[in-house]
């Protein structure tokens, strides 16, 4: 079994990137199973109905979210779609779901969203103990457990993995949007990275213009972001996974110019 995670979509130019280069990367590395983080697709803040559907046209098996899940009030259309993943540690009660259970070569996957609390001001529950509670509830009737961790401090994310080793198969990091080469296969079992990067604008500051960016740290006027232009990345991750044992063998970055 082949997992591949692909980092932050950006914008319609990100999408566009994932157009041109999933197919390959399906074929060249035999993937199974793809996720997409697509919660800057609209522009760089949440998603719409057309982002949506241009994603799932590359047959995406799941969409996981973050903390711009409800940038684009299109979202309320489809959020309950089964493809569509937001953060579980969302307060009781928000729509969607943060979690869901899909088939793959007769395996049961389930894909967890979660967001951090450090350095992220979203209002959230307890990211470890939601994450061991859900597992608690359906570890006896999956095999492989794929967490994206959308979160801002490294420190988390690597505390949560280690919290979670023998337990997640798999626990990926998004939203800082740089891929971090800190691949690892931790003691009990679980393959962890911090950050699989992002899919957009390579001459940029994280997907946004640069001169923007600039202006916004040295005159700290509320310089409005946009999307950077120029050539595109596609940053991703492919967790191989032994068919026997379920865990992860193999962990293979990706970095598509």
């Amino acid at each position: 079994m082949n997992i591949l995670a692909i980092g932050d979509l950006i914008g319609s130019v990100g999408i566009n990137k994932l157009k041109k280069e999933l197919y390959n990367i399906k074929q060249k590395e035999n993937i199974d199973f793809t996720i997409v983080n697509g919660e800057n697709s609209a522009e760089g803040m949440g998603i719409t109905q057309k982002n949506f559907d241009d994603i799932l046209s590359q047959k995406v098996d799941v969409i996981t979210m973050g903390n711009h899940t409800w940038g684009k009030k299109d979202i309320f259309k489809f959020i309950d779609h089964p493809k569509l993943i937001r953060p579980a540690n969302y307060p009781e009660g928000v729509v969607g779901k943060g979690y869901s259970i899909y088939k793959c070569k007769s395996k049961k996957i389930a894909v967890i969203n979660l967001i951090g609390r450090v350095s992220i001001s979203v209002l959230s529950e307890n990211p470890f103990l939601v994450a061991k509670e859900i597992i608690r509830k359906i570890k006896k009737e999956v095999d492989i457990i794929v967490i994206d961790f959308h979160a801002e401090a490294t420190a988390e994310k690597m505390a949560l993995a280690n919290y979670l080793d023998g337990d997640a198969t798999i626990v990926f990091g998004t939203h800082t949007h740089v891929q971090t080469a800190d691949e690892t296969i931790l003691p009990k079992g679980t393959a962890y990275i911090t950050d699989i990067g992002m899919t957009g604008p390579k001459n940029s500051i994280i997907g946004m213009d640069i001169e923007a960016s600039i202006k916004r740290f040295s005159t700290t006027l509320p310089e409005r972001y946009k999307i950077a232009t120029g050539d595109c990345i596609l940053n991703g991750v492919i967790f191989k996974i032994n068919d026997q044992t379920n865990k992860v063998e193999e962990i293979k970055r990706v970095y598509c110019k």
